[in-house]
């Protein structure tokens, strides 16, 4: 009998370009190695909020590395990451709440979605330069990943419902108590242990805890297993 998959939990938010290289790597192993993938919407402030922690651009030299280190790791995991022209708006005041919440909404109602949908909204803001805060962004990105006008507004509606704001806040929450101080982060359950792993480049040592094999961030051998 083959081994259960083991569960990963990937915690993210569209907010995070790392999260997107966190996200792109685990999507790519998920059939490669033994594993379940499951994917965390996560609302960033609220970690940020509880850990105390700060987003690293609001460091001048921080912001000045951010820019460069992302550019490199763009090429490097093969996705097109571009610096929104107005980063201090874009991502430090107008955020990504309701983009948050309306995901969530879609784990609840069409988790075979999720992919999809976190996908277009970091194509929107970290690739296109494009808004994600207002509803008809929302609405045309999730129109972009498959879903149909009708499906993304009730989506849209339910996105500002108790149960999809307590779901959000809950799984910040559990986040925090993974330890997060920022994300991504990736939470294994192994042989009745948790490992949580802050960011995207700690991928091989994931590899190593899981027994499999690290090709890289583009794994070109799909059968390839330790």
């Amino acid at each position: 009998m083959a081994p259960l998959p083991r569960t990963l939990e990937l915690f993210y938010d569209v907010l995070s370009p790392y999260s997107w290289l966190g996200f792109e790597i685990l999507c790519r192993y998920q059939n490669i190695w033994n594993v379940r993938l499951q994917l965390r919407p996560t609302f960033i402030a609220g970690i940020m909020q509880h850990s105390g922690n700060k987003p690293p651009a609001l460091l001048p030299s921080k912001a000045k590395y951010l820019t460069g280190d992302l550019k490199l790791l763009g090429e490097y995991v093969q996705i097109p990451i571009q610096f929104p022209k107005d980063f201090s708006s874009a991502i430090l005041v107008k955020g990504s709440l309701l983009a948050m919440r309306f995901l969530t909404a879609v784990n609840l109602e069409h988790p075979e979605m999720l992919e999809k949908v976190s996908r277009e909204l970091w194509m929107r803001i970290w690739s296109r330069d494009e808004d994600i805060t207002e509803p008809q962004s929302i609405l045309a990105a999730a129109q972009k990943a498959g879903m149909s006008t009708e499906q993304a507004q009730r989506l849209l509606e339910k996105a500002s419902t108790p149960q999809v704001k307590n779901q959000l806040k809950e799984t910040t929450d559990t986040a925090c108590k993974y330890g997060a101080f920022g994300l991504p982060i990736t939470v294994a359950h192994l042989d009745g242990q948790t490992h949580m792993l802050f960011g995207s480049d700690r991928m091989e040592l994931l590899a190593h805890l899981l027994g499999e094999k690290w090709m890289g961030p583009v794994p070109q051998d799909a059968t390839a297993r330790l």
